[in-house]
């Protein structure tokens, strides 16, 4: 089998810190304007992402230096540490077992199904984010949580601006932040009148419980709808794109399905919707290779980087779904690694298997105009448009 090449080139826009250095550790300006760390390479990336010594819940303090200007707040799950972290994970985690998941998956292949038939009916060119990997990953969210299904088009006009990590300014993002928590707030008021079998209903019985404050609530099903909605939607069209880059590996795909989920894996390692993780800052001074790392300085990790890491992928650069299984660092590691990976992976999965299945000639699509825009300036990688014709 040739195996094509995915350069950081190859990947569409990326932030000017991430394409200036080679170091394994290299500080930069962030586009907070402080300085941060960037650990690049895959062991000691690994180590920063478990090593208590480098604190979320520090680094969400007023006086810590910050990656981004707009922060998650400090009672998000993704900001907490310890016996509080497990204790909201444990809130959530019930829904996203593997179990649980595999249970979702006809409702997901509704889903997709609905969407491409939908797609086929309009006719060629179609855009496979708008299309597809938007509405797909709201749907599936909505279905999660219990919320109706007309609510997906106010939810996607808030949440962008929250991962924009340009110049946006605090007012526009705190103005957005308001709006969502009043979302928020809203749907779970209406859950408790109107209960179903969904996990904010779940999550309202606990706080009613007081097991859970309205200010938890409010915020896990924002985390939960924030994180689930723009990575998964971006990492459907960034592996789609990869795929139609690549004819002779679609074609490869079409012939033997039974190969999707490691490529599914290769996919998820070359081209992550998430490129940086959050901050962390060390609480002593920590050596990572040769830098020393002060107490109160930031360190985030390029998983893009980490992914790549010549150490510990054979052709780290190329696209191989045959290769001996080491763990990517695309859905982070230790006690913050995502906890919707196992949902993101299937809806990946379902959305390119039934692709596969539908497009025997799947391409990207010609004529004028651009059939593949990126999105820029965001914490989470993107396509803005993916316009294909079959």
């Amino acid at each position: 089998m040739t195996q094509r090449r995915f350069g950081l080139d190859q990947l569409g826009p990326l932030p000017t810190f991430m394409e200036n250095s080679t170091e394994a550790v290299t500080p930069f300006e962030a586009p907070s304007g402080d300085m941060v760390w960037l650990v690049r390479g895959y062991e000691l990336g690994r180590l920063v992402l478990a090593d208590k010594r480098f604190s979320r819940i520090e680094a969400v303090k007023d006086h810590s230096p910050k990656f981004m200007a707009v922060q998650p707040a400090p009672d998000s799950m993704v900001s907490m540490e310890g016996t509080e972290h497990q204790r909201l994970r444990r809130v959530v985690m019930g829904a996203f077992t593997r179990p649980r998941v595999d249970l979702m998956a006809p409702s997901i292949e509704r889903l997709v199904v609905q969407h491409i038939d939908r797609m086929v009916a309009m006719g060629p060119p179609g855009d496979l984010i708008g299309g597809l990997a938007l509405p797909l990953a709201s749907g599936v969210l909505c279905s999660l949580l219990g919320i109706p299904s007309h609510e997906d088009a106010r939810f996607r006009d808030l949440v962008e601006v929250l991962f924009d990590i340009t110049s946006n300014t605090s007012k526009e993002s705190l103005q957005r932040r308001v709006e969502l928590v009043g979302f928020m707030a809203t749907l779970t008021g209406r859950k408790r009148e109107s209960p179903g079998d969904d996990l904010l209903t779940s999550m309202v019985r606990l706080h009613d419980q007081g097991k859970l404050s309205l200010s938890e609530l409010v915020t896990i099903g924002l985390t939960l709808l924030m994180a689930g909605y723009e990575t998964t939607a971006g990492q459907i069209g960034l592996s789609a794109h990869a795929l139609l880059s690549d004819p002779a590996e679609y074609e490869r795909l079409r012939g033997n399905p039974e190969l999707l989920p490691l490529a599914v894996d290769e996919l998820l390692r070359l081209t992550p919707a998430t490129p940086v993780t959050f901050a962390r800052v060390a609480t002593e001074p920590v050596r990572l290779g040769t830098v020393i790392v002060a107490a109160g300085q930031a360190v985030v990790v390029s998983l893009m980087h980490g992914n790549r890491d010549g150490k510990v992928f054979t052709r780290p650069q190329s696209y191989a779904p045959d290769r001996r299984a080491v763990p990517h660092l695309t859905f982070g590691h230790g006690a913050h690694r995502c906890l919707g990976a196992t949902l993101a992976k299937l809806q990946l999965q379902v959305a390119l298997a039934q692709l596969l299945r539908r497009f025997p000639a799947l391409r990207l699509a010609a004529g004028p105009g651009r059939p593949v825009v990126w999105k820029e300036g965001l914490a989470t990688r993107g396509l803005s448009r993916l316009l294909v014709e079959w």
